[in-house]
């Protein structure tokens, strides 16, 4: 079984063709595969599958086996791998995912431009606890002590930003997991600290849920872009500092937030 390893921004995948649906246990073999140990080491596993709606179906295997809804540097990795491998001759590519439709146009200068949709910030589309259509901005929540005002954001997956002038020096593996699993989010979350540097220029740290620390978050980043719009922190342009480099997040007069950055193939191989 062949495969190719990309990254967006130091987020790494794995990508494997699977359009005639022959893995049977697609969890199983990202958890192996993602391994960095005894596998090839990548935050998940994507799969090629065909798509009834779509041009392409893209399923996401987090590394710690779980299945996530959608991961935007990981819808820039395909769509280049889609074009780059012959898979299609568009530059605009329309791709399925848990979280709905995606497209992803690959520009000239090889940055790939994703249309991650419209967010929402409603406790039960995040999802969180409490009533519903109540406005998930600005929750206070306390951990050991210590409190966050947490914005709850759904780009198809949950997210939790929170704004800190520690961001750059916050235990991610401390909080990430204890905020991920608060009772607050019955599926846990995405956590995001975010500091603000100017507004137009926002420097972010993630944990991901299903993943741990990684390095950059493409649905993180457009989440960390409402919330800061949504608290007056921001234009709805703005660049995005993470711990792997900078992406472009747009919050367009249709409703959409759009993503711009680099995919980059590392390797190809074949599996024994």
């Amino acid at each position: 079984m062949k495969f190719s390893k990309w990254h967006g921004l130091g987020n790494d995948f794995v990508l494997i063709d699977d359009l005639n649906n022959k893995i049977a246990d697609p969890c199983a073999l990202g958890k192996q595969l993602c391994d960095r140990h005894f596998g090839v080491g990548a935050d998940g596993l994507l799969l090629i599958r065909p798509s009834a709606v779509a041009d392409f179906y893209m399923l996401i295997i987090n590394s710690d086996g779980t299945v996530a809804e959608m991961c935007g540097n990981a819808t820039r990795c395909f769509a280049k791998h889609l074009r780059k491998y012959g898979y299609t001759d568009k530059t605009i590519v329309s791709i399925e995912t848990l979280a709905g439709i995606k497209t992803a146009e690959i520009l000239p200068d090889g940055y790939v431009r994703v249309d991650l949709g419209v967010p929402n910030y409603n406790l039960g589309a995040v999802p969180m606890a409490g009533a519903a259509d109540d406005i998930s901005i600005g929750i206070a929540i306390e951990i050991e002590g210590r409190t966050f005002v947490v914005n709850g954001i759904s780009m198809g997956n949950p997210h939790c930003v929170i704004f800190t002038d520690d961001a750059d020096t916050i235990d991610l593996n401390y909080w990430g997991p204890k905020i991920e699993n608060h009772p607050l989010f019955p599926v846990k979350t995405n956590v995001e600290f975010v500091k603000v540097i100017d507004c137009n220029n926002l420097q972010m740290r993630v944990w991901e849920r299903g993943c741990g620390v990684t390095l950059a978050c493409g649905t993180g980043s457009a989440a960390t872009l409402v919330a800061a719009v949504l608290t007056g922190n921001s234009e709805k342009t703005a660049t995005i500092h993470l711990d792997g480099g900078q992406l472009l997040l747009e919050w367009a007069e249709n409703g959409s937030i759009f993503k711009t950055g680099a995919a980059v193939e590392v390797f190809r191989g074949e599996l024994l």
